[in-house]
């Protein structure tokens, strides 16, 4: 009996929880991203954007320059990104414009979410890529990392 795509789909995203986990022991916001074509992962990505004073180096943008150098190409054609926090604007704009093929994603980002939340860019029409997405797979234990992670940060228990 093979796999499901449901417990695909969890078993990257355990790989990019861990990859958060990583981010939130370098004081980043606990976001982490995984690249996988043909069943294999061949980039990932944490935030780093305060460690390397970059703006831009969020989880998914990580994972994909690192997929694209890997790949010798900005295209990322058939290929899956898994995130355990919904892309922002500037994420999703780049998913698009490297036509990745499926987005999953962890929790829900009601303020800055550009998937399904506070925009939904994935079927814009000013695009010419669409993304095929799904939502919320393991988003308790992604939603918790980051709670947790900004409690903390505000010194509350």
């Amino acid at each position: 009996m093979g796999i499901t795509q449901q417990q695909e789909d969890e078993a990257w995203m355990r790989h990019a929880i861990r990859l958060a986990q990583r981010a939130e022991a370098q004081g980043e916001v606990p976001v982490g991203a995984v690249l996988v074509l043909n069943g294999k992962c061949i980039a990932e990505g944490w935030n780093t954007p305060i460690t390397d004073n970059d703006p831009t180096a969020h989880a998914e943008m990580s994972a994909m320059r690192q997929a694209g150098n890997i790949l010798e190409n900005y295209r990322l054609i058939d290929s899956t990104l898994y995130v355990t926090l919904e892309p922002c604007v500037m994420c999703m704009g780049a998913i698009a414009h490297a036509r990745v093929k499926r987005l999953v994603f962890g929790a829900i980002d009601d303020k800055r979410g550009a998937v399904c939340s506070a925009l939904s860019l994935t079927n814009a029409d000013f695009l010419n890529h669409h993304v095929d997405w799904q939502g919320e797979i393991l988003a308790q234990s992604c939603g918790d990392l980051l709670r947790d992670f900004f409690r903390a940060r505000r010194g509350r228990k």
